[in-house]
Protein backbone atom coordinates (compact mmCIF):
# COMPACT_ATOMS: atom_id res chain seq x y z
CA UNK A 1 0.00 0.00 0.00
CA UNK A 2 1.37 3.10 -1.14
CA UNK A 3 -0.14 6.84 0.14
CA UNK A 4 -0.16 9.92 -1.84
CA UNK A 5 0.32 12.99 0.57
CA UNK A 6 -0.29 16.18 -0.91
CA UNK A 7 1.10 19.24 0.69
CA UNK A 8 0.41 22.16 -1.89
CA UNK A 9 -2.36 22.33 -4.77
CA UNK A 10 -2.33 25.55 -6.10
CA UNK A 11 -0.80 27.15 -9.18
CA UNK A 12 1.39 30.55 -9.19
CA UNK A 13 -1.49 32.18 -8.13
CA UNK A 14 -1.90 35.29 -5.67
CA UNK A 15 -1.65 33.56 -2.33
CA UNK A 16 -4.73 31.41 -1.51
CA UNK A 17 -6.26 30.53 1.71
CA UNK A 18 -5.85 26.91 2.82
CA UNK A 19 -4.23 26.42 -0.46
CA UNK A 20 -0.18 26.34 -1.05
CA UNK A 21 1.66 26.00 -4.03
CA UNK A 22 1.95 22.51 -5.37
CA UNK A 23 3.41 20.12 -3.55
CA UNK A 24 3.42 16.15 -2.89
CA UNK A 25 5.18 12.67 -1.81
CA UNK A 26 4.63 9.25 -2.17
CA UNK A 27 5.07 6.71 1.19
CA UNK A 28 5.98 3.50 -0.09
CA UNK A 29 7.35 0.89 2.57
CA UNK A 30 9.51 2.94 5.01
CA UNK A 31 10.50 6.25 2.62
CA UNK A 32 8.76 9.05 1.01
CA UNK A 33 9.61 10.36 -2.37
CA UNK A 34 9.52 14.19 -2.87
CA UNK A 35 7.85 15.94 -6.13
CA UNK A 36 8.26 19.69 -6.42
CA UNK A 37 8.27 21.85 -3.08
CA UNK A 38 5.93 24.87 -2.92
CA UNK A 39 5.47 27.06 0.03
CA UNK A 40 5.50 25.74 3.44
CA UNK A 41 5.22 22.68 2.03
CA UNK A 42 7.68 21.06 4.75
CA UNK A 43 5.65 22.61 7.34
CA UNK A 44 2.28 21.02 6.04
CA UNK A 45 4.09 17.63 5.68
CA UNK A 46 5.33 17.56 9.48
CA UNK A 47 1.90 18.74 10.72
CA UNK A 48 0.60 15.95 8.98
CA UNK A 49 2.73 13.80 10.69
CA UNK A 50 5.13 12.66 8.01
CA UNK A 51 8.50 12.14 8.84
CA UNK A 52 11.18 14.01 7.06
CA UNK A 53 13.81 11.70 7.59
CA UNK A 54 12.75 9.15 5.67
CA UNK A 55 13.02 11.40 2.23
CA UNK A 56 14.85 9.73 0.17
CA UNK A 57 14.29 11.96 -3.28
CA UNK A 58 12.88 14.89 -4.13
CA UNK A 59 11.95 15.60 -7.56
CA UNK A 60 11.41 19.03 -8.95
CA UNK A 61 9.51 19.87 -12.23
CA UNK A 62 10.72 23.11 -13.14
CA UNK A 63 11.88 25.84 -10.94
CA UNK A 64 9.63 28.38 -10.98
CA UNK A 65 8.66 29.99 -7.67
CA UNK A 66 5.87 28.12 -6.99
CA UNK A 67 7.66 24.79 -7.50
CA UNK A 68 10.64 25.63 -5.75
CA UNK A 69 9.53 28.26 -3.34
CA UNK A 70 9.66 25.76 -0.24
CA UNK A 71 12.49 24.00 -1.04
CA UNK A 72 15.08 25.90 1.10
CA UNK A 73 13.06 25.26 4.39
CA UNK A 74 12.85 21.97 3.00
CA UNK A 75 16.07 20.87 3.56
CA UNK A 76 16.23 23.22 6.74
CA UNK A 77 13.67 21.76 8.04
CA UNK A 78 15.25 17.99 7.38
CA UNK A 79 18.61 19.51 9.47
CA UNK A 80 16.73 21.03 12.33
CA UNK A 81 14.83 18.00 13.13
CA UNK A 82 18.12 15.65 12.87
CA UNK A 83 19.09 17.73 15.75
CA UNK A 84 16.05 18.49 17.78
CA UNK A 85 15.81 14.27 17.41
CA UNK A 86 19.35 13.78 18.09
CA UNK A 87 18.87 11.69 14.71
CA UNK A 88 19.89 11.32 10.73
CA UNK A 89 17.76 10.33 7.97
CA UNK A 90 16.81 6.81 7.27
CA UNK A 91 19.58 7.46 4.09
CA UNK A 92 22.84 9.06 4.66
CA UNK A 93 22.48 10.75 1.01
CA UNK A 94 19.20 12.50 -0.32
CA UNK A 95 18.77 12.90 -3.71
CA UNK A 96 17.57 15.72 -5.40
CA UNK A 97 16.93 16.16 -9.38
CA UNK A 98 16.14 19.56 -10.25
CA UNK A 99 16.56 20.82 -14.13
CA UNK A 100 18.56 24.31 -13.09
CA UNK A 101 21.51 23.91 -11.00
CA UNK A 102 21.99 27.69 -10.47
CA UNK A 103 18.56 27.25 -8.39
CA UNK A 104 19.87 24.86 -5.84
CA UNK A 105 23.51 26.80 -6.17
CA UNK A 106 21.05 29.62 -4.86
CA UNK A 107 19.51 27.96 -2.22
CA UNK A 108 23.00 26.67 -1.04
CA UNK A 109 24.07 30.24 -0.03
CA UNK A 110 21.28 31.05 1.30
CA UNK A 111 21.27 28.06 3.58
CA UNK A 112 25.12 28.59 4.27
CA UNK A 113 24.04 31.89 5.77
CA UNK A 114 21.70 30.34 8.73
CA UNK A 115 23.26 28.81 11.53
CA UNK A 116 26.18 26.46 11.41
CA UNK A 117 27.00 27.11 7.70
CA UNK A 118 23.62 24.65 7.23
CA UNK A 119 26.85 21.46 7.87
CA UNK A 120 25.55 18.14 8.23
CA UNK A 121 26.22 14.69 8.73
CA UNK A 122 24.29 13.91 5.80
CA UNK A 123 25.07 14.77 2.21
CA UNK A 124 23.20 15.34 -1.22
CA UNK A 125 23.36 13.91 -4.27
CA UNK A 126 22.17 16.66 -7.07
CA UNK A 127 21.63 15.98 -10.64
CA UNK A 128 19.37 17.53 -13.14
CA UNK A 129 16.92 15.03 -14.43
CA UNK A 130 17.43 13.89 -18.16
CA UNK A 131 14.61 12.09 -20.69
CA UNK A 132 14.59 8.21 -19.86
CA UNK A 133 14.63 6.48 -15.86
CA UNK A 134 16.23 8.71 -13.82
CA UNK A 135 15.95 6.60 -10.67
CA UNK A 136 15.18 3.41 -9.00
CA UNK A 137 15.15 1.88 -5.72
CA UNK A 138 13.50 -1.20 -4.05
CA UNK A 139 9.83 0.70 -3.98
CA UNK A 140 9.67 2.92 -7.38
CA UNK A 141 10.70 3.80 -10.46
CA UNK A 142 10.95 6.94 -11.85
CA UNK A 143 10.87 8.30 -15.36
CA UNK A 144 11.55 11.99 -17.21
CA UNK A 145 10.13 13.35 -19.75
CA UNK A 146 11.07 16.92 -20.96
CA UNK A 147 7.66 19.15 -21.91
CA UNK A 148 6.81 22.34 -23.79
CA UNK A 149 6.05 24.46 -20.95
CA UNK A 150 9.26 26.13 -21.11
CA UNK A 151 11.88 26.42 -24.24
CA UNK A 152 15.07 24.99 -23.79
CA UNK A 153 17.68 27.08 -22.19
CA UNK A 154 21.16 26.92 -23.53
CA UNK A 155 20.05 23.82 -25.36
CA UNK A 156 19.03 22.07 -22.32
CA UNK A 157 15.65 21.12 -21.21
CA UNK A 158 14.55 23.09 -18.04
CA UNK A 159 11.28 21.56 -17.64
CA UNK A 160 9.97 18.06 -17.15
CA UNK A 161 7.04 16.18 -16.49
CA UNK A 162 7.52 12.20 -14.35
CA UNK A 163 5.84 8.76 -14.41
CA UNK A 164 6.19 6.55 -10.83
CA UNK A 165 5.81 3.00 -11.40
CA UNK A 166 5.36 1.02 -7.93
CA UNK A 167 3.80 -1.64 -6.61
CA UNK A 168 2.04 -2.53 -10.32
CA UNK A 169 0.77 1.21 -10.24
CA UNK A 170 2.08 3.56 -13.09
CA UNK A 171 1.39 7.29 -11.92
CA UNK A 172 2.15 10.35 -14.16
CA UNK A 173 2.68 13.99 -13.16
CA UNK A 174 2.78 16.44 -15.18
CA UNK A 175 4.12 19.01 -13.49
CA UNK A 176 3.35 22.32 -16.08
CA UNK A 177 3.14 21.36 -19.52
CA UNK A 178 2.79 23.18 -22.31
CA UNK A 179 -0.48 21.00 -23.73
CA UNK A 180 -1.50 17.29 -22.09
CA UNK A 181 0.09 15.57 -25.54
CA UNK A 182 3.46 16.06 -23.82
CA UNK A 183 2.59 13.59 -21.82
CA UNK A 184 1.72 10.81 -24.46
CA UNK A 185 5.37 9.16 -24.58
CA UNK A 186 4.98 9.16 -20.47
CA UNK A 187 1.73 7.28 -20.44
CA UNK A 188 1.69 4.74 -23.30
CA UNK A 189 -1.03 2.27 -23.45
CA UNK A 190 -2.62 3.74 -19.91
CA UNK A 191 -1.77 4.48 -16.27
CA UNK A 192 -3.60 3.83 -13.02
CA UNK A 193 -3.26 7.97 -12.10
CA UNK A 194 -2.81 11.26 -14.11
CA UNK A 195 -2.24 14.24 -11.81
CA UNK A 196 -2.21 17.38 -13.98
CA UNK A 197 -1.89 20.94 -13.63
CA UNK A 198 -5.12 22.84 -14.08
CA UNK A 199 -3.19 26.06 -14.08
CA UNK A 200 -2.92 26.58 -17.84
CA UNK A 201 -5.05 24.10 -19.42
CA UNK A 202 -9.52 24.15 -19.45
CA UNK A 203 -10.67 21.11 -16.88
CA UNK A 204 -12.77 19.69 -20.21
CA UNK A 205 -9.71 19.36 -22.36
CA UNK A 206 -7.75 17.50 -20.24
CA UNK A 207 -11.00 15.01 -19.16
CA UNK A 208 -11.37 14.16 -22.70
CA UNK A 209 -7.37 13.45 -22.61
CA UNK A 210 -7.88 11.61 -19.99
CA UNK A 211 -10.01 9.14 -21.40
CA UNK A 212 -8.78 8.86 -24.77
CA UNK A 213 -5.74 8.13 -23.54
CA UNK A 214 -6.70 5.41 -20.96
CA UNK A 215 -5.95 6.57 -17.66
CA UNK A 216 -7.35 5.24 -15.11
CA UNK A 217 -8.21 7.75 -12.25
CA UNK A 218 -7.17 11.45 -12.84
CA UNK A 219 -6.69 13.81 -10.10
CA UNK A 220 -6.34 17.75 -11.01
CA UNK A 221 -3.64 19.24 -8.64
CA UNK A 222 -1.74 22.65 -9.23
CA UNK A 223 -5.08 24.68 -9.44
CA UNK A 224 -5.55 27.71 -11.83
CA UNK A 225 -8.26 30.42 -11.73
CA UNK A 226 -10.78 28.17 -13.83
CA UNK A 227 -11.44 25.77 -10.75
CA UNK A 228 -10.43 28.67 -8.25
CA UNK A 229 -12.42 30.78 -9.22
CA UNK A 230 -15.41 28.14 -9.11
CA UNK A 231 -16.65 28.45 -12.27
CA UNK A 232 -20.13 26.82 -13.82
CA UNK A 233 -18.35 25.00 -16.64
CA UNK A 234 -15.74 23.18 -14.13
CA UNK A 235 -18.81 21.15 -12.40
CA UNK A 236 -20.21 20.00 -15.57
CA UNK A 237 -17.21 18.87 -17.52
CA UNK A 238 -16.24 16.94 -14.29
CA UNK A 239 -19.56 15.52 -14.19
CA UNK A 240 -19.41 14.65 -17.38
CA UNK A 241 -16.20 12.84 -17.66
CA UNK A 242 -16.60 9.25 -17.05
CA UNK A 243 -13.52 9.07 -14.79
CA UNK A 244 -14.88 10.89 -11.75
CA UNK A 245 -11.60 12.81 -11.12
CA UNK A 246 -11.52 14.70 -7.97
CA UNK A 247 -9.59 17.89 -7.18
CA UNK A 248 -6.66 17.87 -5.07
CA UNK A 249 -6.48 19.74 -1.58
CA UNK A 250 -3.70 20.57 0.68
CA UNK A 251 -3.62 17.76 3.52
CA UNK A 252 -5.32 14.95 1.14
CA UNK A 253 -4.21 11.75 1.63
CA UNK A 254 -5.27 8.92 -1.21
CA UNK A 255 -4.17 5.34 -0.34
CA UNK A 256 -2.94 3.08 -3.44
CA UNK A 257 -3.70 -0.33 -3.23
CA UNK A 258 -0.50 -2.60 -4.37
CA UNK A 259 -1.39 -4.42 -7.39
CA UNK A 260 2.07 -6.77 -6.99
CA UNK A 261 5.48 -5.62 -5.11
CA UNK A 262 8.53 -4.55 -7.09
Amino acid sequence: MARLLVFGSCSGTEPEEGRNHVSFALEIGERIYWFDAGEGCSRTAHLMGVDLLKIRSVFITHTHMDHVGGLGNLLWNIRKLCWVRSAQPADSTIRVFIPVLATWNGLMEVLKNTEGNFKTDFAFDVQKPKDGVIFEDENLKVTALHNHHLPDADGEHVSFSYRMDFEGNALVFSGDVGGPDDLTPLIGNGVDWLLMETGHHKVKDVCDYAVAHNAKNLLFIHHGREILDNKPTVWEALAACPLQPMLAWDKMVLDIPAKKLM
